[in-house]
């Protein structure tokens, strides 16, 4: 029997509020910011300069971390915190078959993702020798409105929460094309869902389209996406893609529904 995950809140009494706070300094780091001073890691974790200090030291202590003296930055042990994770969950590895049964029927890759928050996170990636490989890692995060398995996981939202994450998400540039409308954006996520699919094109990278459906599972709760990401050459038109592909996907998920 597979764990299940609590939905009643965890009592206060048994929260570790340092944990949290940790946790924050070291998500405190990311692209724009690779290293960060005690000053500079307290503002973006919201903790005191003395606080944030103390957990930087800590994390250069276990390994954690890397510091000048003045700066501080994560170390390669930090991927051990989320390689756990795809270790040890059920759900990338059971994923694993059904996407590589559908990467040799369609000739390309294909992802299995879940939503992070505003991030889509790639759990499992199968790849294909037709094409040179395109997609994402296991690992990789991306914002989700440039991608199709945010638009459909964001499809199975109710109406409250859907509008509660677009009032917080950020919606940033990456192409010409990208959507940063939240309006638009939202018009779209509404005829995914009546579709039960989502196509788009260069929304991240130029030159890319992509096509996700929903992972629904047998209590007909949404644990995630399935995917894939192609160069445009291979398909005439987006249409094409959705004749040809569509049908792969959903019998990927169909196939997976009684087991997740």
């Amino acid at each position: 029997m597979s764990a299940q995950a609590l939905t009643e809140p965890i009592a206060r009494r048994d929260v570790i509020d340092g944990l949290g706070k940790g946790l924050r300094v070291i998500e405190a780091f990311d692209d724009e910011h690779p290293q960060l001073t005690p000053s500079e890691a307290a503002l973006r974790a919201g903790v005191t300069r003395t606080a944030a200090r103390r957990y930087l030291l800590s994390l250069v202590h276990f390994g954690y971390a890397a510091t000048d003296g003045k700066q501080f930055w994560l170390a390669p042990r930090v991927l051990r915190l989320g390689q756990s994770y795809l270790e040890a969950a059920r759900l990338p590895r059971l994923l694993q078959p059904f996407i590589q049964r559908a990467s040799v029927q369609s000739g390309h890759t294909v992802n299995a993702s879940v939503l992070d928050e505003h991030e889509v996170v790639y759990i499992a990636r199968s790849t294909s020798p037709r094409w040179l490989t395109i997609g994402y890692a296991p690992g990789v995060r991306v914002p989700a409105h440039v991608v199709t398995p945010g638009v459909v996981v964001l499809a199975t939202f109710g109406d409250d929460a859907l509008d509660a994450w677009l009032a917080a998400h950020e919606f940033t540039s990456f192409t010409p094309q990208t959507n940063t409308d939240p309006a638009r954006f939202k018009a779209q996520v509404l005829e995914a869902r009546t579709l039960g699919y989502w196509h788009s094109e260069q929304q991240l990278d130029a030159g890319l389209r992509g096509m996700s459906v929903p992972l629904i599972d047998r209590r007909g709760r949404c644990r995630g996406a399935v995917g894939m990401t192609v160069p445009m050459p291979a398909y005439r038109s987006g249409e094409h893609m959705v004749e040809t592909v569509l049908p792969v996907l959903r019998d990927t998920v169909q196939a997976l529904r009684p087991l997740i």
